[in-house]
């Protein structure tokens, strides 16, 4: 079994000395006798057989090996202060880890700006964040087995919050035959291959759907199809922008419908209240939905107000 030659002290003490020029500053500085300060260097020297220090004068110099062990000694002491610092806050209830699962099909800019500004505060709690479809996020919140599930839909009996509505486009590529019509028809897409991002489990969606359709695990592979010019999809315009603006894709002109819109819910499954960490990052997540949705609609719409004020007090205030 290995068996160090040196202490976490030994260490501070030696770059202390280098730190402040000489063992008598340095004794000043840790409140401590320059002869502890001469034995604990001296001892630490003679249990790695390398000279670190050298003196000349009153002041101590770093030696060419001295130089690589305080630079390494430096992440030592510093990884040791961390890992302190975070028992202090896991005793205080932060939570080590968050886990986040979000619906597939949904956009999620403002769930990446809440973890932009969540990231410096975060105290080390570490974040898990997945992807799933529908029948997932189910199973997710059947089982407890995230702190935040962020779908389509509400769940009987779960604490839930519609953040923001999504509108949903149907588009092609540039070069697929309906981007070459003026208006397009339900009946024009009927005979047309659909691709449904969905696992195939869940139950149909109230929208109507093509006779013909592709069930696609991923939004990746979802629009790496349809730019190689296969079928045609219903996809969030807030993901698909992008790709219509550089002439990727082309948004289908449809006629004389109206536009297919989801709220994304912000779900907690767990009965327990969200510990000091989730409700930081409920918090900014309720700040950054609200920008969004208002940069999006102008105002909250009626219902959507009525949703967060029933839940007001029951998820941290934006």
């Amino acid at each position: 079994m290995y068996r160090p030659k040196s202490t976490v002290e030994q260490w501070r003490i030696f770059q202390a000395v280098v730190d402040c020029g000489g063992y008598a500053q340095a004794a000043d500085k840790l409140s401590k006798s320059q002869s502890s300060l001469n034995h604990a260097v001296a001892k630490l020297q003679q249990g790695l057989g390398v000279p670190l220090l050298e003196v000349r004068g009153r002041k101590a110099y770093l030696t060419p090996e001295g130089e690589v062990f305080l630079r390494r000694s430096r992440k030592l002491t510093q990884g040791i202060e961390e890992l302190e610092l975070l028992a202090g806050v896991l005793a205080s209830g932060w939570e080590p880890i968050l886990r986040i699962v979000v619906e597939a099909s949904l956009p999620r800019q403002p769930l990446y700006q809440a973890l932009a500004d969540f990231s410096p505060r975060s105290r080390g709690c570490r974040i898990h964040l997945v992807e799933a479809q529908p029948s997932g996020c189910q199973a997710v919140v059947d089982k407890q087995a995230a702190d935040l599930v962020f779908a389509c839909r509400a769940f009987t009996g779960i604490t839930s919050l519609p953040l923001a509505t999504t509108v949903y486009v149907p588009v092609c590529a540039p070069e697929h035959p309906l981007a070459r019509l003026e208006d397009v028809t339900a009946h024009e897409l009927d005979p047309e291959l659909e691709l449904i991002l969905a696992d195939g489990s869940e139950q149909e969606e109230g929208w109507e759907r093509a006779e013909q359709r592709w069930i696609i695990n991923h939004l990746h592979d979802t629009l790496s199809l349809l730019r190689r010019g296969i079928g045609f999809a219903w996809l969030p315009l807030e993901v698909v922008a992008p790709m219509i603006d550089t002439g990727l894709l082309q948004r289908l002109p449809m006629a004389n419908q109206a536009l297919r819109k989801r709220f994304t819910h912000l779900i907690l499954p767990r009965p327990m209240p969200p510990g000091p960490a989730a409700s930081l990052l409920l918090s900014l997540i309720r700040h950054h939905y609200g920008d969004h949705e208002g940069a999006l609609n102008g105002e909250y719409s009626d219902e959507h107000k009525a949703a967060l004020n029933e839940h007001e007090g029951v998820l941290p205030a934006p």
